[in-house]
């Protein structure tokens, strides 16, 4: 009987396939995107899975729905949203992300034809090979709005790049979530913290270590890691293996 390891060791003996080593160093460079309602949501919900990508030389984008216009008490929106820019700056700088803005304003998203159609532009024109955005059962309505007009891309575009959902706030927000895959982010946890602690308007240590840091040690235990983030892959989606 012929086995399909006899084959592959033929092949590459006769230099009809590539070695491991070859087929390592033409591996793709994938865009990764993490879509967030607000300011510091793709930080706290997939923030050390996307330095792990910067980390191996792909590409990270962080696509925010908002500016947090509405997450400064005492400020106006413009003040809000310049302060909460600047911090988007310096934690996707901790992060090596990109930042991209979808103009929605905190609070009053809408989930419209027209707003349909504006996240799907910017994901056709990004052209993602995987999205990371919020699990849709959320106490946020900004949160459920990402998701939906994410998900809504992801059909009309074809179901081309891979989806998976990310949770926020230890059940607080995120509800029913139930992974289907975790990533080992031990050693960019400390990124991870400071990319968050960038958003200073926020409160951070209060967020950070009352919410964010038990939940990726909650999640550490389930996948055997000390600290771990975890995902759910839509069903229907192609499997993009992750770091």
């Amino acid at each position: 009987m012929i086995t399909r390891r006899m084959l592959l060791g033929a092949g590459a003996a006769a230099g009809l396939l590539p070695l491991v080593g070859e087929a390592a160093q033409e591996k793709k460079k994938l865009k990764v995107i993490a879509a967030g309602g607000h300011p510091d949501d793709p930080e706290t919900g997939a923030g050390g899975t996307l330095a792990r990508y910067a980390d191996l030389g792909h590409e990270a984008v962080n696509l925010y729905l908002t500016r947090g216009e509405a997450g400064i008490k005492g400020k106006t929106h413009e003040e809000a949203a310049a302060i909460r820019s600047a911090e988007i700056d310096k934690a996707c700088a901790v992060l090596k992300c990109r930042a991209r803005f979808a103009g929605q304003i905190d609070g009053a998203t809408e989930v419209t034809v027209a707003r349909y159609d504006e996240v799907r532009r910017i994901l056709d024109e990004e052209r993602p090979d995987l999205v990371l955005t919020h699990w849709p059962v959320d106490t946020h309505r900004d949160h459920r709005a990402t998701s939906l007009l994410v998900y809504d891309a992801w059909l009309r575009l074809g179901r081309r790049f891979a989806l998976y959902y990310f949770e926020v706030d230890l059940g607080a927000q995120t509800q029913t979530f139930h992974p289907t895959h975790y990533v080992n982010i031990t050693s960019v946890e400390p990124r991870k913290r400071e990319a968050c602690y960038c958003h200073e308007s926020q409160n951070p240590k209060g967020f950070y270590e009352g919410y964010h840091e038990p939940m990726a040690r909650f999640r550490g235990m389930e996948g055997g890691f000390k600290f771990a983030e975890a995902f759910v892959r839509h069903s229907h989606s192609r499997e993009e293996p992750l770091p």
